[in-house]
């Protein structure tokens, strides 16, 4: 097999993947056009399909091509796993950890970890990305992420998943608002009301516009603002009401006029999991983290 295909077609096909683009994956593989074209051919000469379409705006992948994407990256970070514990023996600890979380994650519970972390492991680097759970799912099936963070887990999956931490997501309310008298409110009542909430790259933004969705209502931000204090300020000046971790409400609410309003919405209350494709295959470093999250976790 190594006859037909090497790491460099890898590479290739994951930066064409990524890129949509023909051009763009040779440049970023440092491959000439033709050759890049050539490489691509002779990966669909051995395998008898096509692996992309060809069109005037770039590229897409074919089933056959989504398949070996697929698999590529999960070669390509054995390998970077590989260089990792390598390193460890010849240099000492060097590697990087790519770790995908959601917003609650990534906001309360992340930073006090990886300073601890990183202080710990001075020659690693983490690239720590927030996406909604399904995603990061994904990207860790994939290879294209090494941990992940999610909130549930599906019925059906090749991971293992650590529990992890309980998370709430409840209703902020100015105190004079209708529904800051309530105890407890179903998402639904709350969709006639302005809302404030995180700007389009956080996951909690794309949740609550799918919850909403769900139930049939359309939905979008009044205003959309950088970080969960922005929101819980502006919803203390009436600009609007907002759903936010349950644990950034009670902070802010000692020191902000703001009221918190229970959801009773089923997925308002979730079960934070770790997800990883294998724990002991990971390299040292990248284990050391999932500890240092387990240890991080409050005694009940």
């Amino acid at each position: 097999m190594a006859n037909h295909f090497d790491l460099t077609d890898l590479q290739l096909i994951v930066n064409i993947g990524d890129a949509s683009s023909l051009t763009r994956g040779a440049e970023k593989s440092h491959l000439s056009l033709p050759a890049a074209s050539n490489r691509v051919k002779n990966l669909e000469d051995h395998f008898g399909t096509r692996l992309f379409h060809r069109n005037s705006q770039g590229v897409t992948l074919t089933p056959s091509g989504e398949a070996f994407l697929r698999h590529a990256r999960l070669v390509l970070r054995q390998i970077d796993h590989l260089r990792g514990d390598i390193h460890e023996y010849a240099r000492g600890i060097k590697g990087q950890v790519r770790m995908l979380a959601n917003t609650t994650a990534m906001t309360e519970f992340m930073p006090v970890v990886l300073s601890r972390f990183l202080a710990s492991h001075p020659d690693v680097t983490v690239e720590l990305r927030e996406r909604l759970s399904y995603l990061v799912i994904k990207a860790v099936s994939e290879g294209s992420a090494d941990i992940g963070i999610v909130a549930g887990k599906p019925a059906t999956s090749e991971l293992e998943y650590i529990p992890y931490r309980e998370d709430r997501l409840v209703l902020v309310a100015p105190v004079d608002h209708p529904l800051s008298e309530l105890n407890e409110v179903a998402f639904s009542d709350t969709l006639a009301y302005e809302y404030v909430g995180l700007s389009e790259w956080s996951a909690i933004h794309a949740f609550l516009i799918q919850a909403a969705d769900k139930l049939g209502y359309p939905f979008r931000f009044r205003v959309e603002v950088g970080s969960f204090e922005a929101v819980c300020r502006m919803i203390e000046a009436g600009v609007g009401i907002g759903v936010v971790p349950e644990l950034v409400a009670k902070r802010y609410a000692q020191r902000l006029n703001i009221k918190i309003v229970r959801l009773s919405d089923e997925w308002s209350e979730r079960k934070l999991q770790i997800c990883v494709r294998n724990l002991q295959q990971l390299p040292s470093f990248a284990r050391d983290l999932v500890n240092m999250l387990i240890e991080d976790v409050p005694a009940p």
